[in-house]
């Protein structure tokens, strides 16, 4: 199985995964074969990436880390809950959540169960699911990224399952924000983005009031959008006044914004998703919590084609756990020579080869 942009998409080509839509059920099934009509359809619903089966892929295996029944449940209970919270009023809003709150910590442990019982790096295929409210998938995505990097990081089980609440509610205050606000396609008024930067403080109001939660929910949701520097909102505090979780949530928050599709622009590849987190390094986010980061997600998912720095290209076959930026590759060419049996190589074993390009178009694929 390889990664495709559904520009390079032509009819005849198999799927190579299950399409869900906004309802999360099968759009377009694994395995069939694409037609002119099918493809036009992922285009106009801005799929930019699918994944397809051909022979020079064969046994090239992509899975999301966490179970389709288990993100669609989160999914389903996490929009029931949100909308109940944003039809209701004032001093209600704490009592629905407290009802809630069961639900969202079962949703948490269901993916620690997941993610305990899969060994390899964290997989998020984003693309395999077309969705009409990025505020729940956000929150999920957020979730996975946040409970990777601290299982990575060895927080025992009951700090995993608080901060996994805190990262399933990060996001609660945006209930607050008026929908016209958060999905304006265009630049943002100095108000307007007065408005998206008090989500935090929302959020924070919110879940202190909560008897069912931790104050230190609230506080994820109140400081993930610090920075070390002081350069982050609401309060503008630096690294020493940082609770280690928000710093932990801060990572996962900003790789899946840039590598997720806005109303505003289009996802990035995860890998460049790494650079904007290297660009802040030290100055934006946590050193050790990028380091826990690049050992627990998949920066390279299977599947994507990539050129060496030798000028050798191929597609990643399979990961080495610990080392996400050193996965495995099915060289297919040297150079523009395409090479007649392709043979793999892993980049653990060679250190002086770097991917320096992703996304590339191979010859007679």
């Amino acid at each position: 199985m390889r990664l495709i942009s559904t520009k390079m998409l032509r009819t005849g080509m198999v799927l190579g995964n299950t399409i869900y839509n906004v309802s999360e059920r099968p759009l377009l099934q694994e395995n069939v074969l694409l037609t002119e009509r099918m493809i036009g359809r992922l285009k106009e619903l801005s799929v930019q990436y699918v994944y397809i089966d051909d022979e020079r892929s064969k046994g090239i295996e992509v899975k999301e880390s966490v179970s389709v029944e288990v993100r669609r449940k989160a999914l389903s209970q996490m929009e029931e809950s949100f909308k109940s919270v944003t039809d209701s009023k004032g001093k209600v809003v704490p009592y629905i959540l407290d009802q809630k709150s069961k639900e969202f910590r079962n949703i948490v442990r269901e993916v620690l169960d997941d993610l305990h019982s899969n060994a390899d790096l964290l997989t998020v295929l984003s693309d395999a699911y077309i969705y009409d409210s990025y505020i729940f998938h956000h929150s999920f995505n957020v979730t996975l990224y946040t409970l990777a990097i601290a299982k990575q990081l060895k927080l025992p089980q009951q700090q995993l399952e608080l901060i996994g609440m805190g990262a399933i509610l990060h996001d609660i205050g945006k209930i607050m924000v008026p929908e016209e606000v958060l999905l304006k396609p265009g630049a943002l008024t100095e108000n307007e983005f007065l408005m998206i930067k008090d989500h935090t403080t929302h959020g924070f109001e919110i879940l202190r009031n909560l008897h069912s939660v931790s104050i230190l929910v609230a506080h994820c949701a109140f400081q993930h959008h610090e920075r070390l520097d002081g350069s982050g909102y609401p309060r503008g505090i630096l690294a020493k006044d940082i609770h280690p979780y928000a710093k932990i949530m801060a990572v996962a928050d900003v790789f899946d914004a840039v590598t997720s599709n806005r109303v505003y622009r289009k996802k990035m590849l995860p890998s460049q998703g790494l650079e904007i987190l290297h660009d802040g390094e030290g100055r934006l986010f946590d050193k050790t919590v990028i380091k826990a980061f690049k050992q627990a997600v998949a920066i390279f998912p299977n599947g994507l084609s990539v050129e060496l720095n030798d000028g050798r290209r191929g597609i990643i076959s399979s990961q080495n756990k610990g080392f996400a930026t050193r996965p495995n590759i099915r060289i297919m060419q040297n150079g523009e020579e395409i090479i007649e049996n392709p043979y793999e190589i892993s980049l653990i074993e060679m250190l002086n080869v770097e991917i320096t390009n992703t996304d590339i178009v191979l010859s007679d694929l």
